[in-house]
C-alpha cells in the first residue's frame, strides 16, 4: 500500500498561521538540577501551561479550523482520545462553531472527561480501553457520515504537533537533542520533520513507558505490531495504535531512538517536577524527564529540550504519587 502524502516544514507554518493567537507560545526553561545530573543542559519545554493544559490543543486547532474551512461551519467532528485531544478537539469545535463527539475509555482521567463536557463536546465515555474507544469512534463516524479525526494518524494534527519544535529551535537554536514522549506517534512525527528540516543533525529521541512499547517493538519488527499494555500511570501514552497509522513512517525515518522508562521512574520524575521544579505534570508529560533522571539519555555536555506534554493529571493520582 502506498504510503499517504507526508507533512512538510511549509505545512508546519502553515499550521501556525492558521491558528494564530488561540495558541500560546509556551516558555522554553532551563532545569539546574535535571542539567546536572544528565550532563549537560536540560531545558522543559512547558507545554503543561498550553491551551487546556496539553500539547493536543495544537493538532486539534489545526485539524479542526482545517476541516471548517473545508466543510464551512455548523459541522461535526468525531473523535477518540485518552483525553487531552477530545478537551483540545472540544475547545477548537466551541471556539469554530462545530459539534464535538468525543469516545474516551470509561476510565479516562475524570479532570479530562469533565473538561471535554464542560466545553460543549457529546462525550461517549463507554469504551472499555483507548483501543475500543478508537474502534467504537471509527465506526460512529462511518455509519452517520462524518469526519474522523484521529488524535495522532491525521495530516493537520502531526503538523499542528510541529510547531512545538519549530518554537524550541526558535527560542534556543543550539538545541541538539529533542526528547518527546510517544504514544500514538502524532507529537513527535510533526517535532521530527520540523527539526530535521531545520537541522538535519539535530537528535529526536522518543520516550515510551515500559508498559506500552508499540513502536520500540515496531522498530525490532520493522512494522507495527500489536503488544500487551499494562497499567501506567501515563495513560496518554497507554495503548496500541492503529495498525496502518502513518505516524510509523515518520517514526522509522526521522526518530534516532527510542527509550523505555520503567514505572517507578516515571512517578519518581512526576515528584521531582513537583518537589524541586515546582511544575505539575501528568505521567505522560513526564517521561521524558524520567528518561533524562534514569540516566538513559546522557547528555556528554549537549543541550537537549525536553516536552512537558500536559498536565491534565487528577488531584488524587497526584497525591497517590506524593505519598509513595
Amino acid at each position: 500500500m502506498a504510503e499517504a502524502p507526508r507533512v512538510s516544514l511549509s505545512d508546519i507554518f502553515a499550521a501556525r498561521r492558521r491558528f494564530g493567537d488561540a495558541i500560546r507560545r509556551t516558555p522554553l526553561v532551563e532545569s539546574a538540577q535535571l542539567s546536572a545530573s544528565a550532563g549537560g543542559r536540560v531545558l522543559l519545554k512547558l507545554e503543561t501551561l498550553q491551551v487546556t493544559n496539553s500539547f493536543k490543543a495544537r493538532g486539534a486547532l489545526n485539524a479542526a479550523a482545517a476541516f471548517a474551512e473545508r466543510a464551512g461551519k455548523n459541522g461535526t467532528i468525531v473523535t477518540a482520545s485518552a483525553g487531552n485531544h477530545g478537551r483540545g478537539l472540544a475547545s477548537a469545535a466551541r471556539a469554530l462553531g462545530l459539534r464535538a463527539v468525543v469516545f474516551t475509555p470509561r476510565n479516562a482521567p475524570s479532570v479530562k472527561r469533565r473538561a471535554i463536557e464542560q466545553l460543549g463536546a457529546e462525550l461517549r465515555a463507554e469504551a472499555d480501553s483507548y483501543e475500543a474507544s478508537e474502534r467504537m469512534a471509527q465506526e460512529y463516524a462511518e455509519a452517520a457520515g462524518l469526519t474522523y479525526i484521529s488524535p495522532y494518524d491525521h495530516f493537520d494534527v502531526i503538523a499542528g504537533a510541529g510547531t512545538v519544535a519549530v518554537e524550541i529551535l526558535e527560542d534556543e537554536p543550539d538545541v541538539t537533542v529533542l526528547v518527546v514522549p510517544v504514544g500514538g506517534g502524532g507529537l513527535i512525527s510533526g517535532m521530527a520533520v520540523a527539526a530535521k528540516a531545520i537541522n538535519p543533525s539535530i537528535q529526536v529521541i522518543g520516550v515510551e513507558v515500559e508498559a506500552s512499547t508499540p513502536f520500540t517493538s515496531a522498530r525490532r519488527a520493522g512494522r507495527v505490531v500489536t503488544v500487551d499494555v499494562g497499567p501506567t500511570i501515563a495513560d496518554g501514552l497507554s495503548g496500541n495504535p492503529d495498525p496502518d497509522t502513518t505516524t510509523w513512517p515518520y517514526i522509522r525515518d526521522l526518530v534516532d531512538a527510542i527509550v523505555v522508562v520503567p514505572e517507578p521512574a516515571l512517578r519518581a520524575a512526576l515528584r521531582h517536577l513537583i518537589t524541586e521544579e515546582h511544575l505539575v505534570a501528568e505521567g505522560a508529560g513526564a517521561v521524558g524527564v524520567a528518561a533524562l533522571a534514569a540516566g538513559l539519555l546522557p547528555l556528554d555536555g549537549r543541550t537537549a529540550a525536553v516536552v512537558l506534554s500536559g498536565a491534565n493529571i487528577d488531584g488524587e493520582k497526584l497525591v497517590q504519587v506524593l505519598n509513595d
